[in-house]
């Protein structure tokens, strides 16, 4: 298979450059039952331990990319 590389025509280029300014988001609003089966979930010890170790990083963060 020898395929030559193709180029992207004008129209690609403008799909691609519409969608790279895009911001990210949800594709819809979790419904009632989902936000109540969500919230009714137990959390897992390890999550949670997981969530309060970078919380900590975070905070204590120092030098170079620090916000």
């Amino acid at each position: 298979m020898d395929e030559q590389p193709t180029r992207p025509s004008s129209e690609t280029r403008d799909a691609e450059r519409e969608q790279a300014q895009t911001q990210a988001h949800a594709d819809r609003e979790p419904t009632p039952e989902e936000e109540e089966q969500a919230e009714a979930r137990p959390l897992s010890p390890d999550v949670v331990e997981h969530e309060r170790e970078m919380i900590d990083r975070g905070v204590n963060q120092k030098g170079e990319g620090r916000i």
